[in-house]
Protein backbone atom coordinates (compact mmCIF):
# COMPACT_ATOMS: atom_id res chain seq x y z
CA UNK A 1 0.00 0.00 0.00
CA UNK A 2 3.01 2.56 0.80
CA UNK A 3 4.35 2.22 -2.39
CA UNK A 4 0.90 2.45 -4.30
CA UNK A 5 0.64 6.11 -2.35
CA UNK A 6 4.24 7.29 -2.92
CA UNK A 7 3.20 6.07 -7.32
CA UNK A 8 0.27 8.61 -7.24
CA UNK A 9 1.89 11.03 -5.51
CA UNK A 10 4.95 10.86 -7.90
CA UNK A 11 1.73 10.39 -11.17
CA UNK A 12 0.56 14.29 -10.08
CA UNK A 13 4.20 15.41 -9.03
CA UNK A 14 6.62 15.04 -11.41
CA UNK A 15 4.51 16.02 -14.41
CA UNK A 16 3.78 19.02 -12.37
CA UNK A 17 7.05 20.19 -12.17
CA UNK A 18 8.27 19.59 -15.59
CA UNK A 19 4.71 21.85 -17.13
CA UNK A 20 5.57 24.35 -14.07
CA UNK A 21 9.18 24.61 -15.09
CA UNK A 22 8.59 25.17 -18.70
CA UNK A 23 6.27 27.91 -18.22
CA UNK A 24 8.26 30.10 -15.59
CA UNK A 25 11.49 29.39 -17.51
CA UNK A 26 9.22 30.32 -21.06
CA UNK A 27 8.83 33.62 -19.23
CA UNK A 28 12.35 34.46 -18.48
CA UNK A 29 14.88 35.02 -20.43
CA UNK A 30 17.18 35.49 -17.07
CA UNK A 31 20.23 32.67 -16.55
CA UNK A 32 18.71 32.26 -13.20
CA UNK A 33 16.78 29.18 -12.85
CA UNK A 34 13.15 30.33 -11.83
CA UNK A 35 11.58 27.32 -12.73
CA UNK A 36 13.26 24.66 -10.36
CA UNK A 37 13.24 28.15 -8.14
CA UNK A 38 9.44 27.65 -7.88
CA UNK A 39 8.87 24.41 -7.64
CA UNK A 40 11.63 23.98 -5.06
CA UNK A 41 9.71 26.92 -2.67
CA UNK A 42 6.30 25.19 -3.49
CA UNK A 43 7.31 21.65 -2.36
CA UNK A 44 8.95 22.94 0.59
CA UNK A 45 5.58 24.86 1.39
CA UNK A 46 3.30 22.01 0.50
CA UNK A 47 5.95 19.54 2.60
CA UNK A 48 5.57 21.96 5.98
CA UNK A 49 1.72 21.97 5.26
CA UNK A 50 1.22 18.46 5.31
CA UNK A 51 3.93 17.71 8.57
CA UNK A 52 2.03 19.97 10.05
CA UNK A 53 -0.94 18.55 9.50
CA UNK A 54 0.37 15.01 10.47
CA UNK A 55 2.18 16.45 13.39
CA UNK A 56 -1.75 17.37 14.33
CA UNK A 57 -3.19 14.59 14.20
CA UNK A 58 -4.01 14.19 10.18
CA UNK A 59 -3.31 10.58 9.15
CA UNK A 60 -0.32 9.02 8.47
CA UNK A 61 -0.53 7.77 5.18
CA UNK A 62 -0.96 11.79 4.07
CA UNK A 63 2.67 11.92 4.42
CA UNK A 64 3.21 9.13 2.33
CA UNK A 65 0.95 10.23 -0.54
CA UNK A 66 1.76 13.94 -0.76
CA UNK A 67 4.71 14.18 1.37
CA UNK A 68 6.97 11.43 -0.44
CA UNK A 69 4.69 10.79 -3.46
CA UNK A 70 3.87 14.26 -4.40
CA UNK A 71 6.53 16.38 -2.89
CA UNK A 72 9.31 13.97 -3.99
CA UNK A 73 8.69 13.74 -7.98
CA UNK A 74 7.59 17.71 -7.97
CA UNK A 75 10.75 19.09 -6.16
CA UNK A 76 14.39 18.64 -7.07
CA UNK A 77 17.69 18.71 -5.73
CA UNK A 78 19.54 17.57 -8.27
CA UNK A 79 18.14 19.76 -10.78
CA UNK A 80 19.15 22.21 -8.38
CA UNK A 81 22.75 21.03 -8.21
CA UNK A 82 22.98 20.73 -11.93
CA UNK A 83 21.73 24.54 -12.94
CA UNK A 84 24.35 25.83 -10.03
CA UNK A 85 27.10 24.39 -11.74
CA UNK A 86 25.88 25.19 -14.91
CA UNK A 87 25.52 28.80 -13.31
CA UNK A 88 29.25 27.93 -11.84
CA UNK A 89 30.80 27.09 -15.56
CA UNK A 90 29.19 29.80 -17.31
CA UNK A 91 30.78 32.38 -14.67
CA UNK A 92 27.63 33.74 -13.23
CA UNK A 93 29.26 34.01 -9.62
CA UNK A 94 26.25 36.29 -7.95
CA UNK A 95 23.84 34.05 -9.91
CA UNK A 96 25.61 31.10 -7.74
CA UNK A 97 25.38 32.46 -4.31
CA UNK A 98 21.06 34.13 -5.23
CA UNK A 99 20.33 30.75 -6.56
CA UNK A 100 21.95 28.47 -3.44
CA UNK A 101 21.34 31.81 -0.80
CA UNK A 102 17.68 32.39 -2.15
CA UNK A 103 16.72 28.68 -2.48
CA UNK A 104 17.67 27.88 0.75
CA UNK A 105 16.83 30.69 2.84
CA UNK A 106 13.21 31.05 1.06
CA UNK A 107 12.29 26.67 0.83
CA UNK A 108 13.26 26.97 4.69
CA UNK A 109 10.79 29.84 5.09
CA UNK A 110 8.14 28.47 3.08
CA UNK A 111 8.38 25.34 4.79
CA UNK A 112 8.09 26.67 7.95
CA UNK A 113 4.90 29.11 6.90
CA UNK A 114 3.19 26.05 5.45
CA UNK A 115 4.11 24.27 9.06
CA UNK A 116 2.79 27.27 10.76
CA UNK A 117 -0.54 27.28 8.61
CA UNK A 118 -1.34 23.47 9.64
CA UNK A 119 -0.51 24.01 13.16
CA UNK A 120 -2.92 27.12 13.56
CA UNK A 121 -5.90 25.08 12.45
Amino acid sequence: MTVLLVVAGAVLGAPLRYLTDLLIQSRHRSLFPWGTFTVNVLGSFILGVVAGAVSAGAPGWLATWVGTGFCGALTTFSTFGFETVRLLESGALRLVALNVTLSVLVGLTACAAGWALATAW
